[in-house]
């Protein structure tokens, strides 16, 4: 028996499903992101080929999105039509027979398949199955890499898009990623590039080739070693399906005029600390500390923690901490972006442990199509 890796990614989800409900965008460029409203601040959730082709990209402001592309249709999010979009795409990946599936995100799984033979060609076949059955359930397109592990099968998605299959394990590895730059790496960007650099490790085979120890000695004993594991293409070979389960849950708003009056500050953040409340009692676990992001205008972000004397449930106790971290940074600028972030108390038994995506790569990144 051969242990295979499928990374399964749709394809332009979001505007996918908002051209499934609109046929006539088909062929448009289209940007889905905030309240569908280019003046506005927001940012892009998603934006079609179409729109692709003239620069705009997820989390571009809707603003400069729409001087990118001046004939774009804009739609907002409408998160629960995603919801159960995606739904049906993972019912259909799980329903593949003996597929052992981990979800990422609305729009992308890891699939551990099991083939009787060591021959490659045999996951394909799960891979266009896949495909196929996908479609057929959701009318969404996706792609499916093909590897022989988590990280191999995520970085092969990209190349087989749009709407294609794209294999990459240990024996193509180099020919096809070796002189590639490093951010060409699940989980290295820029600014890790740069430092990678620093050391003479531009490409992928020199990171690969990089000594443990220079890597540890400058980004940590974990993460350095890290690196060059992804250089080489290392990751897990076996896909957990264990349910995740949230250790916090938070929310933002990015507020269309900024916020300088106290009072103003105040109800922003108890709204958000209600919101907050809500998600967790779903959770059925209390908050035992309290995140708090600010960004002030023009575009400072930061962030606060507190632990809480005893967890709670009650928005007010979180709003009230809240503000004390914003009263705490002594900054009167005004406010662009407020977030409220409650980390809940462990369950009962305690979190499994970390999974580095089934995952054996870096954390699961956010969505990509």
């Amino acid at each position: 028996m051969a242990r295979w890796v499928l990374h399964v990614d749709l394809d332009q989800f979001i505007a996918a499903v908002e051209i499934l409900r609109r046929p006539e965008l088909a062929g448009l460029p289209v940007v889905v992101g905030g309240r569908g409203d280019p003046t506005e601040r927001a940012v892009v959730s998603t934006a079609s080929y179409e729109a692709r082709a003239f620069g705009v990209h997820s989390g571009m402001p809707l603003k400069l999105a729409v001087r990118k592309c001046p004939e774009a249709v804009f739609l907002p999010v409408d998160g629960p039509a995603y919801d159960e979009a995606s739904a049906v795409v993972m019912e259909a990946v799980r329903a593949h027979p003996g597929a052992v599936v981990q979800v990422l995100g609305w729009d992308e799984a890891f699939v551990g398949i099991e083939t009787p033979g060591p021959d490659v060609a045999e996951a394909v076949a799960h891979a266009e199955a896949i495909r196929a059955e996908v479609l057929e359930a959701s009318l969404l397109h996706c792609s499916v890499g093909v590897g022989d592990t988590t990280v191999r099968a995520k970085i092969a998605t990209d190349f087989g898009k749009p709407r294609g299959t794209f294999v990459l394990t240990r024996e193509n590895w180099f020919e096809v990623m070796g002189e590639r730059p490093t951010t060409a790496l699940w989980g290295v960007g820029t600014r890790i590039a740069a430092r990678l650099a620093a050391h003479g490790y531009d490409t992928v085979r020199q990171l690969a080739d990089a000594s443990d120890d220079v890597l540890a000695a400058e980004f940590g004993p974990r993460m350095g070693p890290h690196y060059g594991r992804l250089g080489r293409g290392l990751g897990a070979t076996r896909i957990d399906d264990t349910p995740w389960v949230a250790r916090a849950h938070g929310r933002e708003t990015t507020y269309q005029s900024n916020l300088t009056d106290e009072g103003e500050i105040a109800a922003a953040i108890g709204s958000l600390s209600a919101q907050v409340v809500e998600d967790i009692r779903r959770e059925g676990r209390a908050c035992a500390r309290v995140h708090l992001k600010v960004r002030f205008a023009p575009f400072f972000t930061t962030t606060r923690i507190r632990k809480l004397a005893e967890p709670t449930w009650d928005a007010a106790d979180i709003a009230a901490t809240a503000l004390e971290l914003l009263r705490d940074l002594g900054d009167d600028r005004p406010i662009r972006l407020l977030g409220v972030r409650a980390e809940m108390v462990p369950p009962v038994g305690g979190y499994e442990p970390p999974r580095t995506t089934g995952r054996g790569g870096p954390a699961a990144s956010p969505p990509r199509d």
